[in-house]
């Protein structure tokens, strides 16, 4: 099953929750009421009232610009600006440095460890030497859960002892993958998020180890956040931004949300783009964020 239809099948509740209005919607006429039952509609799928405002302006000078007449060309209308709206950044990843980092954050209960296995996975899949970094040291059993997952994605791992400095975890990893010739460095985090200040001083920290171990290499760091929160997400996200260099979101839980228009109100408020979904609990559900085939599902 391609990204197209998993989104579509992943997009179910989003749908449910928005679509029988968009059904509606695009059946009456091109008038004030449906700009103003568009802007509802968009809110209620959890894309922001600011967001939501700025789309339904765009969409009304769109319409005047290209004289459409018929709700039907202003789907096709819709469907330009919102795919426009995602362009603040490339879908993929940076990893054209040997080896490449990936820093994975993000609070936890969001499935940040999961992703990392998913994504080594996948990594692996294409041929990647893969190594995971058990850098989050302080919830009870992290490094156990990245354990299972490197054994089930065939990547080496590096761990110490619960409650060690993640940094000191980083750069024993950092010294494993250039001796183990790895590709990819996967490093996994604390995801606490009650003291900004700290986390700001831990990532920075590990980031000073990986700039002084590897030089040469580039960082990905790409913040987790659970779909099913919504609005909420988007606070978590604008504290990791104040703490960290995000060069990308993954967005997990995205066939358990019904509120998938949150993809939209990231771009927007964030400028950052999203890299990765989570449409479902296999290994192979995670998948590369498409622009074009998110809109075409959605819409």
């Amino acid at each position: 099953m391609g990204f197209f239809d998993k989104i579509k099948a992943g997009l179910t509740r989003t749908k449910e929750n928005i679509g029988h209005s968009f059904d509606s919607l695009f059946a009456g006429e091109l008038d004030d009421d449906f700009y103003d039952e568009l802007e509802e509609t968009l809110i209620l799928g959890d894309m922001g009232v600011e967001t939501s405002m700025k789309v339904v302006e765009t969409l009304r000078r769109r319409v005047k610009e290209e004289k459409v007449k018929e709700t039907e060309g202003a789907r096709e209308c819709l469907r330009s600006v919102l795919r426009e709206m995602l362009d603040v950044g490339s879908p993929e990843l940076d990893l054209s440095a040997v080896p490449s980092v990936i820093l994975v954050i993000g609070v936890n209960g969001v499935g940040k460890t999961t992703t990392i296995g998913k994504l080594g996975a996948r990594l692996k899949a294409d041929g990647k030497r893969v190594l995971f970094a058990a850098a989050d040291t302080f919830r009870a059993a992290a490094a156990d859960q990245l354990e299972i997952w490197s054994e089930r994605s065939g990547a080496d791992l590096v761990r110490q002892h619960e409650g060690a400095d993640p940094a000191a975890v980083v750069f024993d990893a950092m010294q494993a993958s250039k001796a183990r010739k790895a590709d990819v460095v996967l490093v996994d985090t604390a995801g606490r998020l009650h003291n900004k200040q700290n986390l700001m001083n831990e990532l920075n920290k590990i980031g000073r180890v990986i700039d002084r171990e590897l030089p040469d290499s580039r960082t990905e760091t790409l913040l987790v956040l659970d779909a099913t929160t919504g609005q909420n997400g988007l606070i978590q996200a604008k504290q990791f931004m104040e703490a960290a260099g995000i060069t990308g979101i993954v967005l997990t839980k995205l066939d358990g949300s019904a509120k998938g228009g949150i993809v939209f109100a990231i771009a927007q408020e964030l400028g950052v783009p999203v890299k990765f979904v989570g449409v479902g609990e296999g290994l192979d559900d995670l998948m590369p964020f498409e622009p074009d085939a998110f809109v075409r599902a959605l819409i």
